[in-house]
């Protein structure tokens, strides 16, 4: 069992930065592969940003490459989402998700989510 809590969001002006934070529960987090979705009002929840399980690899959706970044610390358990150049369409919660093993684009192979935090940017 993995308990998530995201935090870090807020409203921010278009072109501004925040950092969003997913603290885990459990003693074998190293063992996971981790991923940021989002979801705006009346949208589907789309993939935005994986990591492997040792933080060697990470993946992007084309929207926010080049603007976000992902990082984990293992000896915190914690996942990082460093996002730049903030959008308008950037709007939405974020929710981080673990799965076992190997990182997948797909929101339904996740086994465990945190309950979102939620990012506002301004025009």
């Amino acid at each position: 069992q993995v308990q998530l809590v995201e935090s870090g969001g807020g409203l921010v002006q278009a072109g501004g930065s925040l950092r969003l934070s997913c603290a885990a529960s459990g003693r074998t987090f190293s063992t996971y592969a981790v991923a940021w979705f989002r979801q705006a009002s009346g949208k589907e929840r789309e993939f935005v940003a994986a990591i492997s399980m040792g933080g060697g690899s990470t993946y992007y959706a084309d929207s926010v490459k080049g603007r976000f970044t992902i990082s984990r610390d293992n000896a915190k358990k914690t996942v990082y989402l460093q996002m730049n150049s903030l959008k308008p369409e950037d709007t939405a919660v974020y929710y981080c998700a673990v799965r076992r093993l190997s990182v997948d684009l797909v929101r339904a192979n996740y086994e465990y989510w945190g309950q979102g935090t939620e990012v506002t940017v301004s025009s």
